[in-house]
């Protein structure tokens, strides 16, 4: 089985719609596939009516939170949560706050380059984003406007965490966020911890702190690990008896990573779906 647990839609920074997601997922010869848009379940209803024929459909999200850096001070964190209920009312309820802040914060930046004589016209970002807006939506529109060459080289830049037009937002603290997704019935598993390139770094001791949370895995093979990331990851997972997870993190054009780039081991894919009581994968 090719699964992948990791990708974007429309429904918040990827560029295909969840309807295109499946298909391009079935012709990319995937059998399982995670929905995990920022903050959001806005795609689930249209990837499921959607869904091809042998394709299995995992409705999931990508949660903002703030963790414990390795210097000791607050570090952006994402967490991925999997086959959860979504009307649990408390983790509804902080899924909206979620979206509000990503919306607040987008608009604050676009504001600012504005003032600062940047091409960007904060009501014209604010309307592509939707509700799920993020800087990757900012990104676009500095690239549309010739400012820029590329996303990356937005992120780089003018967009950089601590940078000169950065607005901070107030994410769901770590412990917080895994005992949400397993209060909902879900199975959380860190994204990307060890991704270097997108700044600082989480604290791994707190990966193994989280257990007691209800901490269900790790995300070890990623575009953005190196090997020796990996090792790190893997040992801790050893260590702690957690699940391994291996996926795309697909934005459609957004990034040059291929759905099926990276994938989950059905054995451990059995694992989440066994520790699962919120809701059930979709077959087609």
């Amino acid at each position: 089985m090719r699964i992948d647990l990791h990708t974007h839609t429309t429904a918040s920074d990827g560029t295909d719609s969840p309807a295109d997601l499946v298909r391009h997922a079935a012709d990319a010869g995937l059998d399982v596939v995670a929905l995990t848009d920022h903050d959001t379940t806005a795609g689930w209803a249209e990837a499921a009516a959607a869904l091809p024929a042998g394709l299995s459909l995992v409705r999931g999200m990508e949660m903002s939170c703030e963790g414990r850096g390795e210097d000791g001070r607050p570090v952006a964190v994402h967490l991925l949560a999997y086959l959860f209920d979504p009307t649990n009312a408390a983790f509804a309820a902080e899924r909206g706050r979620l979206r509000s802040e990503r919306t607040s914060r987008l608009r604050a930046m676009a504001e600012r380059m504005a003032l600062d004589g940047l091409p960007v016209d904060p009501d014209e970002v604010m309307a592509a984003a939707g509700p799920a807006a993020g800087r990757p939506h900012l990104a676009q529109a500095l690239v549309a406007a010739g400012v820029v060459g590329s996303v990356d080289e937005a992120f780089g830049d003018l967009l950089k965490t601590g940078g000169r037009y950065y607005v901070h937002k107030a994410d769901t603290p770590l412990p917080e966020a895994v005992r949400m997704v397993s209060d909902a019935g879900g199975v959380s598993v860190i994204a990307h911890g060890r991704a270097a390139s997108r700044g600082r770094l989480l604290a791994m001791e707190q990966i193994g702190e989280l257990v007691a949370d209800g901490l269900a895995g790790v995300e070890i093979d990623h575009h953005d690990h190196l090997p020796a990331d990996r090792e790190i990851l893997a040992g801790i997972a050893r260590e702690h008896g957690l699940i391994v997870t291996g996926s795309s993190d697909y934005h459609g054009v957004n990034k040059a990573v291929k759905l099926g780039e990276f994938l989950t081991a059905p054995s451990e894919f059995e694992r989440i779906v066994a520790r699962a009581t919120g809701i059930d994968v979709i077959s087609a």
